[in-house]
């Protein structure tokens, strides 16, 4: 039997149940119809931050950002590209730190760029600083879970 993973939806944070081997089909919310998965970061709020991160069972990258940082928009591409090439072994999402002063203060955050990497609500890694697409694709690679990826 294939198994499953819960996966909340980033338009509505629906909790969908998606077996593993159809991860790559493009999965679609059971209540809004959005895809789950489209290759780009979620953009999380303060409001759909802890839905996002506490019930996916796939492991979550989170960049804490600001709009004002330079290093945060010179990473930016590289983040995006870098949800491109690994998802949906993974979600990749992004929190404006000036818009949720209250969850980067809960997780520490001093210095922006920061990624942080949850799986079952819990952070399991943290990178502070920019980093280009192969160095990200590298980093994040063995956190990702291991269901196959589209031909």
């Amino acid at each position: 039997m294939d198994a499953s993973v819960h996966l909340p939806c980033p338009a509505c944070n629906t909790v969908n149940r998606v077996p593993e081997s159809r991860l790559v089909d493009g999965p679609v919310c059971g209540s809004c119809k959005e895809r789950l998965f489209n290759g780009h970061p979620v953009d999380l709020t303060p409001t759909s931050f802890d839905a996002q991160i506490d019930r996916s069972e796939i492991p979550v990258v989170v960049d804490f950002w600001a709009a004002w940082c330079g290093p945060c928009r010179t990473m930016a591409p590289h983040f995006e590209r870098a949800a491109a090439a690994l998802e949906p072994r993974m979600r990749f999402a992004k929190l404006d730190t000036d818009s949720a002063q209250k969850i980067a203060g809960r997780y520490g955050i001093r210095s922006i760029p920061t990624l942080i990497v949850f799986k079952g609500g819990r952070e399991i890694a943290r990178q502070s600083g920019a980093l280009d697409t192969g160095s990200l694709v590298e980093w994040l690679r063995p956190m990702a879970i291991s269901a196959p990826v589209s031909a």
